[in-house]
C-alpha cells in the first residue's frame, strides 16, 4: 500500500471516529435531554408529592385540628356539662326550693306540719261588732268567716276555700265565684284561728233575692264540707251572672 492510500485511509478513519464522536455526542445530549425533561416532570411530581405530603401532614393537622377542634368540641362539650352541672345545681336548687314548698308544706315531714284537714277545723261566721254586713250597702260589703284549729297539731292551710250557700231545704244551691286575688299560706297553732271574707250584695226588695239559710264551707284541697248557719239578710240573686256581686276570697 502506497503513503498516499495510507493517508486517506487514516483521513477516513478520523472522519468516522468524529462522526462517531458526533453520534455520541448528539445521543448524550439526546439522553441528558430526556433525563432533564424528566426531572422536570419529576420536580412537580416531587413537589405533588411535597404537596400530597403536606396535604397528608395538613390533613393530619386538619384531622388533628379537627380533633383538637372535637376535642376543644369535647371539652366545650365538657363545659357545657360543666355548665350543665350548674343546671343540675340550680335543678337541684329547683328541689330545694320545691323541697322548700315542701319544707312549708311538710316542714311538714320533719315538724310534722301537714295541711288542715275538714275534721281538725271549725268554721263560724264572724257575728261581733261591725262585723255584720251592711245591708244598705248595695254590694259593697263582705261578711268573714272564720276557720279556727281545733285539733291538737300545727297545720298549714291557704288559698280558696269552696262555699255553697244552699236554702232551707236545701234544694236551692249556689256555689259562689271566687275572685282573682292572690294568696299564700299561713300555719295554724293548735287553737290559733284565720278567716276569709265573702263580698256579698245585700237587697231588701221583695223580688229577684235570694235567701239562704246555710254555707257549705269546704277548705281549700279538701271534699268534705262544714255546714254552718247564714246569719245574714238576703242578697240579690245573682246565681246565673257571668260577674256576681257575691264572691269568695282567698284564706288570709
Amino acid at each position: 500500500m502506497s503513503a498516499q492510500t495510507t493517508a486517506r485511509t487514516a483521513r477516513r478513519r478520523r472522519t468516522l471516529r468524529l462522526a462517531a464522536a458526533a453520534l455520541t455526542a448528539a445521543a448524550g445530549l439526546t439522553l441528558t435531554a430526556c433525563s432533564g425533561s424528566d426531572a422536570a416532570g419529576a420536580k412537580p411530581a416531587g413537589r405533588t408529592d411535597s404537596g400530597a405530603a403536606a396535604a397528608e401532614t395538613g390533613g393530619a393537622n386538619s384531622s388533628g385540628g379537627a380533633q383538637g377542634s372535637g376535642a376543644q368540641a369535647g371539652g366545650s362539650g365538657t363545659q357545657a356539662d360543666a355548665g350543665a352541672k350548674p343546671g343540675a345545681k340550680s335543678g337541684a336548687a329547683g328541689k330545694q326550693s320545691a323541697g322548700g314548698g315542701q319544707a312549708a308544706g311538710g316542714s311538714g315531714a320533719s315538724g310534722g306540719i301537714e295541711r288542715c284537714h275538714t275534721s281538725g277545723l271549725k268554721a263560724a261566721f264572724a257575728t261581733g261588732g261591725d262585723a255584720a254586713p251592711d245591708p244598705d250597702a248595695e254590694g259593697a260589703t263582705t261578711t268573714s268567716v272564720v276557720l279556727t284549729n281545733k285539733g291538737g297539731r300545727a297545720c298549714k292551710i291557704g288559698g280558696f276555700p269552696g262555699v255553697d250557700l244552699k236554702s232551707e231545704n236545701g234544694g236551692e244551691r249556689w256555689a259562689l265565684a271566687r275572685s282573682s286575688k292572690k294568696y299564700g299560706s299561713i300555719t295554724l297553732q293548735p287553737g290559733d284561728s284565720t278567716d276569709f271574707t265573702i263580698n256579698v250584695a245585700m237587697t231588701k226588695e221583695e223580688e229577684g233575692f235570694y235567701q239562704p239559710a246555710y254555707a257549705d264551707v269546704t277548705p281549700p284541697n279538701e271534699t268534705k264540707s262544714i255546714t254552718i248557719q247564714w246569719p245574714w239578710g238576703t242578697l240579690v240573686d245573682q246565681r246565673s251572672a257571668t260577674h256576681p256581686g257575691t264572691f269568695v276570697n282567698p284564706i288570709g
